[in-house]
Order: C-alpha cells, then structure tokens, then sequence
C-alpha cells in the first residue's frame, strides 16, 4: 500500500450543490385530514347528518387544518351501469356547501373501492377487469367525468383523487395497462370540465419506491397527474426507521411533481395517545424536511361502529382517528396545529429547500434490468435508507440522485452498500473524484444469495487494489466489526474506532478481502483481523474511498440499529475530508439538523430529536458567527437546544 503523502485536502466550496426539489402546488398548501363523518363513517351519504359534519370540520379547522379529502363511495353513488345516484349527489353538495361555510374545501376521491381494509365493489362488475376490459373502463370514465360535471365548479373542490389504493383494490396489472388506466381516467376528469389538481391515489406504491412491481410508475404517470401522493403505515424493529418511513417515501417519490402526504396515521389500538402525537410530529416535520408541501393525515374521527363492517371484523380501524368519537381532539390533533403555526411562523409559502453538497445515489437495478430479484431491489431502498438516516444523523442534508437521470456531480457521492450498478456509472464515478468530488462505496455481496458478491467491473481503476475472493464462497466476518483508523480522516484520528454490528441472512454477512502486495492505495481503517476494511486512491483533485463491508446493508437489517451503529460518523469524517460542512450542525447524533431557506434570504434551522430521550443539543456554527432565535417564542438558541423526547426545534437564524 502507499503512504498517504498525497492525501487530498479539503476544498471547501469547491464542489458542486445540488437541489433538492420541494415543487409547490399551484393550489398552495394543504393541511388537512382524510374525511368520513363519524355518523355512518363509509355510509355517511346514506343517512347524511350535517350538524355533525358542521361540529367535525369546524374543529379541524379551529386546529389549524385548511382541507380535507372526501370519498364518494362507489357502489352508492354509482348503482347501475351508466347511472348516477342523483339523491347521493344531493347529499354530497350540502357537504360540499357546509364545507365551503366552515372555509374546508374538499379534495374528492371517485372509486372508491377498496377503503379500511375491504373491497367494496359495485354490484354489476361480475369480475370484469378494471384495467382492461371495455366496458369497465368506460363505466370508469363515465362515473369520474359525470361526478366532474356535476359539483366540479364548486368552489368547495380543491382537487380530485382517482382511487383509494387502487393496487389493493385492482390488483398488479402491466405498466401498459396501469397507464391507459391512468390515461382514461384523468382525461374523464378534464373531459368533466376541471382543470384543478389530480392524482391517482395509488398510494405510490411503486417499482422506483419500493422495488416491487404491481405495474404502478410514477414516470409513466407524469403527463397525467399534478402531484404524487405517498401513502404509509410502516411495520419495523427499529424506531428511527419507522418515525422516518413517510420522509423515506416522500423522498423517493420526487420525479417533479409536488408530493403531498396523502396517508399516514396510527390506530389507537395499536399505539398509546401520546405516542401516536409523537409519531405525528415525527413525520410532519421529516416529510416537510424531505420536501413534501401537503399533509393528510388519516383519518379525522373515531367510530363507535362496532356492529358495522369493515369495523365489526376489524376493529382496529376504529381508533385511526385525530379526534375521538365524541369530537373532542387527540394529541395528535394538537400536532397538526402546532405544525401550522410553525409553517405560519416561516412563511413556508415562499421557503425551499436549500441546496446540499451531499447525495446518495439510487442504482437503476430498483426500476429497470431484467431478471433482478425482488431481494435485491427491495435491498436497494432498506439500504439506501438506512445511508439516508446516517447522512442525516450527520447534519449533512443528502439529496437522492438516480443513475437512471443522469445524476449530478456534488463534493461528497454516497454508494452505499452496492451491489449493482452499471459499468458505465463507474467511469462517471472516477470522472467526478478527477473533478474534485470525494466518492465513497461499500461492497456488497448482496441478499438475494444469485451470483453472489458485486456486480461490478474490475475495481483496480477505482482503488488501485484487485480482490482475492474465492468463488462461490464468503469471507467471514466477525459478528461486530470494529474498524481501526490507521489514518485520520476528516475529524476521526489515527486509532480512533468505528464499530458496525452485523446482521442480514448469511448470504449478505461476508466483506471484500483485499490483495494488499501490490495495491497502489491507502489503508485508512483495518478491521480486527488487520485486514483492510476502508481503503483510498486519489484521482485528480478527489479521491474514491472503497469499504470492504456492506456497513449500511447490516445496519438495514439491524433492529434499533441507530442506537450503537456508526455510519453516520464514517459520513461526518468523509464530508469533512472532502470539504463539505453543513451550514449548522450539532454534538449529538440523535439530533437531525436540517433547514428551509426563505425567499428573502432568511434561513431556518430545523433540529428534530429522533430519540426518545431528553437531548440537550449544543450547536456548532463551525466559525459562522450567527445566532439562533426559536420562531415561535423567541427563544435564543444559540448555546444550546433542549429537546423533549421526540421533539423538534425551529430557529430563525439571525446573522450578525
């Protein structure tokens, strides 16, 4: 190995900034709830009570909620073939009036379909196929552009959803199809007569988000929608992951269209009031963070519907709500308003996210190339999640960058955990280390168990080192790897030591062993076996780091990996080496700091504790000289931030 004579120093300002897109609807903001009336829930419009309605969207609105999103639940409103429910219409315009009174406009949904977990179909489909047979897609139409014809000019209308989670309700279909699908059913709304805001409703749930393919692309539906909605309920093992899942797919859903937080919420069954008002704030602040501009929480109100389907199967849906079944607010309502009066405080109409120096790339094997295993492409988003939260835990705000469009160059490139990639991305990677970025990447033999280890080309052009694998078999690994630094790197000295617990199917639990004697690199860390475990080669004024650990891939697979994992200080050390600082950050990694930037140039802080301990955070300006004031109180904060269990922190930051 060389010495490390030749090791770049930091530039700072040097390289080059990317957007993180935020795109606005042209409607402005929304901030509201998903909306079944607590008298009749699914079957309001059979038996409509608009006192209750009055009370319910009042109390929204007292709450700082602006909109809600409606449902015209189909088998009612549409009972027969090319026939419209004039009595339910009727209904559903004095819902539209008392909307309109209390200043809740309402984003109507059509077919509708599955809701809380239960198909409920028309009764004349007999099996047809909503995709693609004939006659269905023209009741489809017909339904959508009739509905559009009738209330599409009232002023209560703020825009229109297709489906709820059409996916679950249709089923997986071709990209063909799901297309022609999302074709005909826009244009019936524009064929109706509005021009307001529409999207499909599908959840998002799609091959660029999720790796799974149910025949759903959010590139294929960009000429047909207005804004992509994510939908999410995460399961997991590990708190920041879940508090952080909406964030996660808001950020994967940016293919510039605005992304509104169509669905997420908790049940009472299955969370404690006051958790549930923690896992409010968590996502509301997150996905504002990951440039989500709409929120609909799901839903507005309890039931006491315990005889009635899909409530008497399925109780847990019962408790969803953000008020209880007698009206009153939950905690979590509280949140919603607290999160308005802070998006008041900033003007948040006209703020956006600043630019970061900071990415992670996304390899095209989750959307695109055959015969990729599902492990594989799902591997791609939990890995990539997890380098995202480290990216995070370090203040340093990275943006998603797609190989598949074509990516742009920043100081600092994230490859985590990578078992796919094109070969000629590798060419683009050293093209940008020559430019001056610092590239990172960590091997990966991948969780599928196919061909297993990296797909890649030979890696003596990227690290100056070739591999002494033997096929067909994995180096083992120890069941915690402890690195050992034998060069500083950015802030971590000469024998300081990062430990990463290991974890995932024993496919994916194996390093990279390197053949040292005639490698032309540096040796920055070994593991406790003395091989080594990250290594770097200079190219022009960069560098490219190779890990021989998939270090973000064990900590995908860890539960509560956030709690002893350090990724995040292996992201810390490489951004200060390659000259990146962000514009704030603070002394404790449960603490994530990022920002909005105002038109006028005024800058806010956002510091959100993702743990549930009480954090005394103290914020290192890194010599910018610039105090911090709380927005809503004026707090200095410049000193030090205390944060509640789960709390969040917005400072306006007051330059000297």
């Amino acid at each position: 190995m060389t010495d490390s004579s030749s090791r770049p120093t930091p530039q700072a300002g040097s390289s080059t900034a990317v957007p993180r897109p935020a795109p606005r609807l042209d409607a402005g903001l929304w901030l509201g709830a998903n909306y079944w009336s607590r008298h009749g829930s699914l079957f309001m419009w059979r038996d409509y009570d608009d006192e209750v309605v009055r009370e319910e969207l009042r109390t929204l609105r007292e709450h700082g909620t602006n909109v809600t999103r409606s449902f015209l639940f189909w088998p009612d409103f549409h009972p027969e073939p090319d026939r419209i429910d004039e009595d339910f219409v009727e209904r559903y315009r004095q819902f539209l009036r008392t909307s309109a009174e209390m200043g809740m406009p309402t984003i109507p949904t059509f077919l509708v379909g599955h809701m809380s977990g239960e198909d409920w179909d028309v009764p004349w489909r007999e099996g047809r196929n909503l995709y693609t047979n004939g006659f269905m897609l023209g009741q489809q139409a017909f339904f959508i552009r009739e509905i559009v014809r009738r209330i599409g000019a009232d002023p209560a209308v703020a825009g229109w959803l297709i489906s709820n989670e059409f996916p679950i309700f249709a089923g997986p279909a071709t990209p063909d199809e799901v297309r022609a699908w999302g074709l005909i059913c826009t244009q019936a709304v524009r064929a109706g007569g509005s021009r307001l805001p529409v999207s499909l409703g599908d959840g998002a749930w799609t091959m660029e988000t999720t790796g799974k393919d149910n025949g759903f692309r959010i590139r294929r539906q960009d000429d047909l929608v207005d804004f992509v909605g994510p939908h999410t309920y995460p399961m997991g093992d590990d708190q920041v992951r879940v508090h952080t899942a909406a964030a996660w797919a808001c950020e994967m859903s940016h293919f510039g269209k605005p992304v509104v937080m169509e669905e997420f919420g908790v049940s009472a069954a299955l969370s404690s009031e006051r958790n549930a008002a923690h896992y409010y704030r968590q996502v509301l602040h997150h996905t504002l963070l990951a440039g989500a501009t709409g929120w609909l929480a799901w839903n507005n109100t309890d039931f006491s519907l315990e005889s009635v389907d899909p409530y008497r199967h399925r109780p847990f849906e019962l408790g969803f709500g953000i008020t209880r079944s007698d009206g009153t607010p939950k905690p979590a309502l509280a949140e919603i308003d607290t999160f308005r009066r802070l998006l008041d405080a900033v003007d948040f109409d006209n703020c956006a996210r600043p630019d970061t120096e900071t990415s992670i790339l996304i390899p095209s094997h989750l959307e695109e190339h055959p015969r990729v295993s599902v492990a594989e492409r799902t591997a791609i988003t939990t890995v990539s999640h997890h380098a995202y939260l480290s990216a995070k835990a370090a203040d340093l705000a990275p943006a998603l960058s797609r190989e598949l469009d074509t990516p742009r160059r920043t100081g600092l490139v994230l490859v985590p955990s990578n078992k796919l990639l094109t070969a000629p991305t590798f060419d683009l990677l050293l093209e940008w280390a020559n430019q001056g970025s610092h590239v990172y990447l960590s091997w990966f033999a991948g969780a599928g168990g196919s061909h297993r280890g990296a797909w890649w080309p030979p890696i003596e052009r990227l690290i100056g080192a070739s591999h002494t694998l033997r096929y067909g078999l994995n180096e083992p690994v120890d069941p915690v790897v402890a690195w050992e630094f034998t060069e500083p790197l950015g802030n971590l000295k000469a024998g300081d030591t990062l430990r990463f617990p290991v974890s995932g199917p024993a496919d994916a639990r194996a390093m990279l062993p390197l053949d040292e004697e005639s490698a032309d690199c540096v040796v920055v860390a070994r593991d406790g076996r003395g091989r080594p475990a990250l290594v770097r080669r200079d190219h022009g004024s960069g560098a490219v780091y190779l890990a021989t650990y998939p270090v973000e891939f064990f900590g995908s697979a860890t539960p509560d990996a956030h709690r002893d994992d350090d990724v995040h200080r292996l992201y810390r050390a490489l951004a200060a080496q390659a000259g990146v600082r962000p514009f704030l950050t603070v002394d404790d990694a449960r603490v994530h700091v990022d920002g909005l930037l105002h038109s006028s140039g005024q800058r806010y802080a956002w510091l959100v504790n993702v743990s549930g301990d009480t954090v005394t955070a103290h914020p290192d300006q890194d010599g910018a000289g610039f105090r911090l004031e709380a927005v809503l109180d004026g707090r200095d904060l410049t000193e030090q931030i205390v944060l509640e269990p789960f709390g969040a922190a917005v400072a306006r930051v007051v330059t000297a």
